[in-house]
């Protein structure tokens, strides 16, 4: 396929359709690269529109490190919305890149990352608009490699007969292997075609390429087991691990999007993996060990991004934050370097039992003071227990306490319905928990405008936790036991208007775990639900829960299952689960225990601070936890007046 820029056919699209201004390129710190000086080319994708894949981590970070290597470019390309996908397919213009313009099926790789499985139909979009067929059986030679990343490739099983290879975990140090094992057999002469390459990557042990396992089925619907169909390939996957961040200090220079996009900032991971243990939690499972970039690391990366592009917000990412055992002097090291500048500091969420007034007022030094956001997760204490989330109701008035006797006047409470072993009872003590912050907040601050805002999502069991064997509640059980609770908050005259409550209906759910925890058969739902239509499953106005069933009532009876048979059943414990061949470090039986734990209530510490719990992380992938303090301090850069 030609590499000719395809721009001067889409610029005369671009008056028809809406937002125009996110598929032109040209951000600023955006990379383009000499075509024909490179001998490796990637296309990264995030599958979804501009505003939410552009200020994505994940791809952030990969296209820096594929570009600072020499002979190597990579540029990005998002989903186009309907409009615009009507017209590319009318005036025969293909999936392009952002960056130059150029067809993605001229790449060498073509790279997407999942962070929800509710991008997979933004996939079909992109392979049938760049021309690049949507079974990995159907290309030749001359089609990009198509690789899975990101968390829901730890399960990328549905669109198993649509990739032809995934890697799960961190990517940095993978994406450079893949590229050097793609640079040598092409300087080859590209011997033995597709197949050859994939069989390289493949017997790295790193990387999974579907086509080399069959899976075989039992009588009853179960999975029998998973084989390499040829020698020389591994029985498991293993997953990617970077140990030392300090030594990938990417993004260096963040994109800084020319449209508006969902995160105006600039951000920096600041450790990466959790131990905390909450059951329900894959991204942390997935991503142990925890690794802790140094205070100076995240002084000198948030010194440059924020002079390589100008933004007022710093974001201090990672799965728990005020985790960090160097928090407290990081956000005053910040705060003292950016006074004069009223550079603002914030994190994601924060824990309950992590918060402290301190932090809160260093965060919000040198910003506006906008509402705190705590994910108790669970109702009751009992469910707490259940999903190993140690906070007590006790802890949480506390904490709210200090937050609205400091100044604070609404806090946002975050939590799940549909929980293993939850009951109606669970459900409608979130109501009591809400009632019993704004008694505290109107005690502590005197002020009756004090308000706290009730946020439900529905629970979706994720393999690789300890919650992968559980039964999902049916999104119409789901919506029942939210409908009584909306009714109990709405009941109370007395604080039922200083109670802000937003939920997401059960529907999206069951289709996530239809995804989630699907095998191979799921992939024939999916393209039925791409060629019905369907596009940008993630979004509310675009996702249509009557077409995911009619498609699964059409595809999966000739399999002898059902969407009940993926999501609401529980699994037993001998039962081989699609995605065992793939190595996340976590031993099952460890899983099992802690599954059978929850059932008990029983709690179990954060590994970070006690003994070892043998959860096979460590030892198996010969890691270890990383954590401070450096003894070092985060000075100011100029005199502090």
């Amino acid at each position: 396929m030609s590499a000719e820029s395809v721009f001067p056919q889409l610029e005369a699209l671009l008056p028809h359709v809406q937002k125009p201004i996110q598929y032109v390129g040209g951000e600023l710190n955006s990379t383009v690269k000499p075509w024909d000086e490179c001998d490796v080319r990637w296309a990264l994708m995030y599958p979804d529109a501009y505003e939410v894949g552009l200020p994505n981590q994940g791809v952030m970070i990969l296209y820096e490190v594929l570009n600072e290597r020499e002979g190597v470019l990579a540029e990005r390309t998002y989903s186009v919305w309907p409009d615009l996908e009507e017209l590319m397919r009318e005036h025969k213009v293909p999936q392009f890149t952002v960056d130059s313009h150029r067809p993605v099926g001229a790449f060498d790789v073509f790279g997407l990352s999942f962070s929800t499985e509710l991008g997979y139909t933004n996939m079909f979009t992109a392979l049938d608009l760049a021309g690049i067929p949507l079974e990995a059986k159907d290309r030749t030679v001359d089609h990009p490699i198509v690789l899975a990343g990101g968390h829901a490739a730890f399960n990328p099983e549905p669109i198993a007969d649509f990739i032809d290879c995934a890697v799960i975990g961190d990517g940095e140090q993978a994406v450079l292997e893949i590229t050097e094992i793609i640079r040598a057999w092409k300087a080859e002469g590209r011997p033995g075609g597709r197949e050859e390459v994939l069989f390289r990557l493949a017997r790295t042990g790193g990387v999974y390429v579907p086509g080399f396992y069959d899976v075989e089925y039992l009588p009853d619907g179960r999975i029998g087991r998973v084989v390499p169909n040829r020698s020389g390939v591994p029985w498991r996957v293993s997953k990617h691990t970077v140990m030392d961040l300090d030594e990938w200090p990417y993004p260096k220079q963040p994109l800084v999007p020319l449209a508006e996009t969902v995160h105006e900032r600039m951000s920096v991971e600041i450790f990466r993996g959790c131990t905390r243990g909450c059951r329900f939690c894959q991204a942390g499972m997935i991503t142990r060990p925890v690794r802790e970039r140094s205070i100076t690391g995240i002084g000198e990366m948030v010194e440059k991004g924020l002079k390589a592009t100008g933004f007022e917000e710093v974001g201090l990412l990672s799965l728990s934050s005020a985790d960090h055992s160097e928090i407290g002097d990081i956000a005053k090291g910040l705060a003292d370097r950016y006074t004069e500048d009223k550079i603002g500091l914030s994190l994601p969420s924060t824990r309950v039992d992590a918060f402290n007034v301190d932090l809160a007022n260093e965060l919000t030094r040198n910003g506006r003071r906008s509402g705190l956001t705590f994910a108790p997760e669970g109702g009751s204490e009992r469910m707490r227990k259940v999903i190993n989330k140690m906070v007590s109701e006790e802890d949480l008035i506390r904490t709210v306490a200090t937050a609205y006797g400091n100044g604070w006047r609404q806090v946002k409470l975050y939590f799940m319905c549909g929980l293993p072993t939850e009951t109606d009872e669970d459900v409608l003590q979130i109501g009591d928990m809400a009632v019993n912050v704004i008694a505290k907040g109107r005690e502590v601050s005197g002020q009756n405008d004090i308000r706290c805002t009730v946020s439900i999502g529905g629970f979706v069991p994720k393999p690789h936790t300890p919650f992968q064997w559980a039964p999902q509640l049916s999104a119409e059980d789901t919506d029942a036991r939210l409908k009584k609770l909306r009714d109990k908050i709405r009941d109370d005259k007395k604080y039922g208007r200083s109670i802000g409550f937003r939920y997401h209906d059960g529907k999206p759910g069951i289709v996530e775990g239809l995804l989630s925890r699907g095998d191979r058969r799921v992939g024939a739902v999916i393209r039925e639900v791409y060629e019905s239509g369907g596009r940008f499953d993630g979004w509310r106005e675009h996702f249509s829960y009557d077409l995911w069933m009619k498609s699964a009532e059409k595809t999966l009876p000739a399999f002898g299952v059902d969407v009940d048979w993926y999501t609401t059943r529980e699994r037993t414990y001998e039962e081989v689960l699609p995605w065992d061949h793939l190595d996340s470090g976590l031993d099952k039986d460890w899983l099992w225990e802690d599954w059978q734990d929850s059932l008990d209530e029983t709690e179990v510490e954060d590994c970070r601070w006690t003994p070892c719990f043998d959860c096979g992380v460590c030892p198996q992938l010969d890691l270890d936890i990383q954590i401070g303090p450096t003894g070092k301090k985060l000075l100011p850069l100029t005199v502090v007046k």
